[in-house]
């Protein structure tokens, strides 16, 4: 059985109580560019994706999950499996930390755990993360979990009046 819990996180499904946290994290504009989310989300909105976060990964395609700190139950970000591809084995993966909790180690606990996770309990074969390039951060954190770059999208992305290059980096399943 995976257990979803870290050192210093567990990852768990998206309840009802969440609202407020998913409006905050939404509503940030600092995360728009890693999004490419270009409008505010309502509460009515987020509160109708809630209803329907209980779809199986097999239906929806995707699936988010809560990163909770263990050593207080603290919701401190979000991890997202998206473009989930049974057939061929695959699927993105997006992580988000509340800026109060950037820097703690919750990022990489998390990830690794999804990465469990998806080889383990889904059977896929390879996760891929799509990273602009002037995001070290996000850069270090995959790649110190094991993904390799394996492509540039030149002027990908348009953002804030310039073109950004996008990274693609994979992990491979052995």
């Amino acid at each position: 059985m995976i257990t979803l819990q870290g050192k210093k996180v567990k990852l768990r499904a998206l309840e009802p109580e969440d609202l407020d946290f998913l409006f905050k994290i939404e509503n940030n504009t600092n995360f728009w560019e890693f999004s490419s989310t270009q409008v505010p989300f309502s509460k009515y909105m987020l509160k109708k994706y809630l209803e329907n976060a209980h779809q199986d990964i097999y239906e929806a395609k995707q699936l988010r999950m809560v990163i909770e700190e263990i050593s207080n139950n603290k919701t401190v970000g979000l991890i997202d499996i998206f473009d989930f591809n049974p057939k061929h084995k695959r699927a993105g993966i997006g992580i988000v930390i509340s800026e109060p909790y950037q820097k703690e180690g919750f990022a990489s606990d998390a990830l690794s755990l999804l990465i469990r996770y998806c080889f383990e309990a889904l059977d896929l074969h390879l996760l891929f993360a799509n990273i602009t390039q002037d995001n070290k951060k996000s850069i270090t954190l995959f790649t110190s979990n094991g993904f390799k770059k394996c492509g540039v999208k030149k002027d990908w992305l348009f953002i804030n009046g310039e073109y950004k290059n996008e990274l693609t980096f994979q992990l491979i399943h052995e």
